[in-house]
């Protein structure tokens, strides 16, 4: 079976998704996922400081940039759960 590759913004929204709640079990079915990969993305965030590369360090718009897109990725993820979540109790009330 061929080795898989996922980007580090794939990476930093698992972990995301995590940080927000979700279990390891919930997000790996959902996006087909091994659970210990999971677990070793989460490990890996948190030793890095939320940084998957392992690149020089970047410069200060950079990390001002890559703040903005990971608050706004959190955003979306929120959002995204809270329409799951209406969706759910909109069902049970009908």
């Amino acid at each position: 079976m061929a080795h898989k590759s996922y980007d580090n913004e794939f990476k930093e929204m698992i972990v995301g998704l995590l940080h927000s709640g979700m279990t390891r079990k919930a997000v790996g079915d959902e996006y087909n996922l091994n659970y210990g990969m999971i677990g070793r993305w989460k490990r890996e965030y948190a030793e890095r400081n939320g940084n998957f590369d392992n690149t020089l360090a970047p410069a200060e718009g950079d990390l001002e940039l890559k703040a903005l897109k990971k608050e706004l990725r959190e955003v979306k993820m929120e959002r995204d759960i809270l329409k799951k979540a209406v969706g759910i109790f909109s069902k049970n009330d009908g």
